[in-house]
């Protein structure tokens, strides 16, 4: 099966679709999901734009990368909760990561963390590694699986909609959203900014 020529990174993953169809959406978006950097979220919108030209069900792209997202994630999730902090404990002093930043994070965490989780699956990066910070913090599993799932859903859907209604006009679509991703990673660096700002000005207070 073709669809119409596609460009940039659209066109380099047609013929991975092309092959093997729903399998490719699975895998991709899966380790995109679980720390592995691969375009999952690219060829999600194109199966969706396949998906519009009645080359693939939208139903069973949005059902087969729901699942592979929540999946990836929660593979992540497992990584950071088994083996994070030791590998923190024993390399974070490295990278400036110290058991009083941890202690801090981890109560971030409790308290922001299923807004992190749920917003990280729009921004590259972030996308890639929340399961595993959320794992290393400690957040409790079942919060995490809510808003896992929750993230997923939204982040599918959106470029799954996105994708089957923009069909020839996706690479300009996918190019203004991508682009648009830089202000939604400083708006969340704000935020988190502000947050621990705040949680300081709190300790003080008490103090």
């Amino acid at each position: 099966m073709s669809a119409a020529p596609l460009p940039g990174p659209l066109a380099a993953l047609a013929p991975l679709l092309d092959d093997y169809g729903y399998l490719a959406v699975a895998v991709l978006v899966l380790l995109d999901n679980c720390g592995v950097p691969v375009p999952g979220q690219t060829v999600l919108v194109l199966a969706a734009v396949y998906a519009g030209t009645g080359h693939l069900s939208l139903a069973g792209v949005i059902a087969v990368a729901t699942a592979a997202a929540v999946l990836g994630n929660t593979l992540g999730y497992l990584i950071g909760r088994t083996g994070g902090r030791a590998f923190v404990d024993r390399w974070g002093r490295y990278v400036m990561l110290t058991p009083a930043r941890m202690e801090r994070a981890n109560g971030f965490f409790e308290r922001h963390g299923g807004k992190v989780v749920t917003v990280a699956r729009f921004v590259d990066g972030l996308r890639q590694t929340s399961g595993i910070i959320a794992g290393t913090t400690g957040m409790e599993a079942r919060r995490f699986t809510v808003f896992n799932i929750l993230g997923a859903v939204l982040w599918v859907g959106v470029w799954s909609v996105a994708g089957y209604l923009a069909g020839a006009n996706i690479g300009t679509v996918y190019e203004q959203v991508v682009r648009y991703q830089l202000w939604l990673l400083i708006g969340l660096g704000a935020a988190l900014l502000a947050a621990l700002v705040h949680q300081v000005l709190r300790r003080r207070a008490r103090r």
